[in-house]
């Protein structure tokens, strides 16, 4: 199987493969749980999709390298939060490897059984209907129990960087 950087064809690499998918723009989102002991998890995915309507279904990714993955691969419920255009530093925190994610500021709504970023577009909560491992990632599936969303403009990523659809590409 081959690939085309730059016209000219090249063999499928790990890094050949990033470098193709990073001209898919996609929204910003920030996936959260938590562990059984109720510590909060949570990462910066542009994986997410929505599946279905009837039952409403939504799919997320998490790389088994991912701080968190063990939470992730036994919750029985996480939330997503899809961010504002303004929204660009907390995207970057969730995106890190170690360190404390949550900050003071970050709401904890009770409403919800997963934290949840306070200013979000969109927030869903979502009990677990499928899990289903696909190479170095686990496909999470969630049904949809909640949700809460405003109008506005979302945070893109393109290119390994963040934009706003005001940005040029």
């Amino acid at each position: 199987m081959t690939d085309t950087v730059a016209g000219a064809l090249s063999s499928v690499t790990a890094e050949s493969f990033r470098s193709a998918m990073a001209c898919h723009a996609a929204g910003v989102a920030v996936v959260t749980t938590r562990d059984a002991a109720g510590r909060p998890w949570g990462l910066t995915v542009t994986s997410f999709s929505s599946v279905s309507l009837e039952p409403p279904l939504v799919l997320t990714c998490v790389a088994h390298r991912a701080g968190g993955y063990e939470a992730f691969a036994a919750c029985t419920g996480f939330a997503v939060s899809l961010l504002d255009e303004v929204q660009q530093e907390i995207a970057q925190r969730f995106a890190r490897s170690g360190g404390e994610k949550f900050s003071p500021q970050d709401s904890d709504d009770d409403s919800m059984c997963s934290p949840v970023v306070d200013g979000a577009l969109c927030q869903l909560e979502c009990r677990v209907h499928a899990r289903y491992p696909a190479g170095d990632h686990l496909l999470l599936v969630g049904r949809v129990t909640q949700l809460r969303y405003r109008q506005g403009a979302p945070l893109v990523h393109h290119q390994r960087a963040f934009h706003t659809l005001r940005d040029r590409f």
